[in-house]
């Protein structure tokens, strides 16, 4: 597949915020033509999104949605619904055109079949609420429960199916399960901005039965923002890379070597590269068959110009715990049986320094364990330090679900240019 400029800067989106990928969207209605690189679909661009249907196309007709209704639960209570909330303008829109709406989601990673935590039953009420119109809930995702309740519904009704992975079928993408599950459908929505990069059942696999397969209006919208923002970045343009493992995120760093005039790398994965770099790093995470990769990006970055930013110091831990003993040191200083778990003050200055002067900013990954208060200072600075740089004119993209989190959690969200709804790997 050829690769033009806007194909690079979809691939760029797609490995950074879970968003869609192509597969999920190889209906005869979308025309995507498919490649697998870097981990990544890249998308031949000839999207299609609900919106472009006519209400013909919708009226009377079964309209499977996959949407990302895999919210918090504490029991059977939802403690944060805004997936469901962003799922309701393409639920709504279909209604409206008289279709008869079927939801599908995942929620949580049920392993051996249905489990009660994980079932999506909370979820109807609330989209009841939301819709202002009862939401039923089927007793499966498939089977004949499902058939029935479908053949019973009118036009503008909506039907939640039960969680897509009581089915292990679903992850593994089996045909005979995303047939079963395409069977009470005549279209396919994509909703799942979160999960849509994932080649499943319920994302990749039903496209193959349904004639037509497009976009709802979350997806079109991340994809639409995501892709403005990278296509023709204001510079400087920073990325800040976090998370544990090097092996998670190749793909994520190897697209943005394409774009961005500065990497900052941060969380588990420095010390991957500190190792690479013949440090010492004590009792820290390193993936050894990563080491010989860390060194090849950071000489790839180096080629190109690229400002490739590791912290200084960082905050080691004597145990991965909320009351470890903790202490500041240098990277060069890392002492045995000490595990780094956020970043010190002199690299979040630096960090900041770094990033003072960018017109745009993609953050993807927290710079340490923030869940744990003693090593939370790095990833807040950060948040604030990007709130600041949005309240001044440069673009700031959150995407990845620790990222996320972490700005919800410092109270930031709202003063950032755009917030990804994808998660990381969700």
């Amino acid at each position: 597949l050829a690769l033009t400029c806007r194909h690079r800067t979809m691939k760029l989106s797609l490995v950074l915020f879970s968003a869609a990928a192509a597969a999920a969207f190889n209906g005869a209605a979308s025309r995507f033509a498919v490649s697998r690189v870097s981990r990544a679909s890249v998308v031949e661009m000839a999207k299609k999104s609900v919106g472009d249907l006519a209400e013909s196309d919708l009226k009377g007709k079964r309209v499977l949605v996959r949407c990302d209704l895999n919210v918090p639960l504490d029991g059977k209570t939802i403690t944060d619904d805004t997936r469901i909330r962003a799922s309701v303008p393409t639920i709504k829109h279909l209604m409206e055109k008289g279709a008869k709406v079927l939801l599908a989601s995942h929620l949580g990673r049920p392993k051996d079949g249905p489990e009660d935590k994980f079932s999506l039953a909370p979820v109807a009420p609330r989209l009841s609420e939301l819709l202002g119109c009862e939401v039923k809930m089927a007793p499966d995702c498939i089977g004949d429960g499902v058939k029935e309740c479908v053949d019973s519904m009118s036009e503008g009704d909506v039907l939640l199916l039960e969680n897509t992975r009581f089915y292990k079928e679903e992850e593994k993408n089996v045909p005979e399960f995303a047939e079963k599950l395409a069977a009470n459908a005549d279209l396919f929505v994509n909703d799942a901005f979160g999960t849509a990069h994932r080649a499943h059942g319920s994302t990749e696999g039903v496209t193959k039965y349904l004639s037509t397969s497009v976009a709802g209006f979350l997806l079109q919208k991340e994809l639409d923002y995501l892709d403005g923002a990278v296509a023709e970045p204001k510079r400087p343009f920073a990325a800040i890379v976090g998370g544990s493992k090097v092996s998670s995120k190749i793909g994520v760093i190897e697209s943005l070597m394409e774009k961005v005039d500065k990497i900052i790398i941060g969380g588990g994965m420095v010390f991957t590269f500190l190792k690479a770099r013949g440090l010492e790093t004590g009792s820290s995470l390193v993936e050894e068959d990563q080491l010989e990769l860390a060194t090849k990006l950071e000489k790839i970055a180096a080629e190109k110009g690229i400002d490739f930013i590791l912290p200084t110091d960082v905050v080691v831990a004597d145990k991965f715990a909320a009351d470890a003993a903790t202490k500041t040191v240098s990277v060069e200083e890392i002492p045995e049986g000490w595990m780094g778990l956020d970043n010190g003050p002199d690299s979040t200055k630096m960090i900041q320094e770094k990033l003072a002067d960018c017109k745009t900013v993609i953050w993807n990954g927290p710079m340490g364990v923030f869940e744990f208060d003693a090593f939370s200072k790095g990833t807040f600075a950060i948040a604030d330090t990007l709130a600041e740089l949005t309240g001044k004119g440069c673009t700031t993209i959150i995407g990845g679900g620790d990222s996320v989190a972490a700005v919800e959690k410092a109270g930031l969200a709202e003063k950032m240019s755009h917030i990804s709804t994808g998660g990381g790997a969700s």
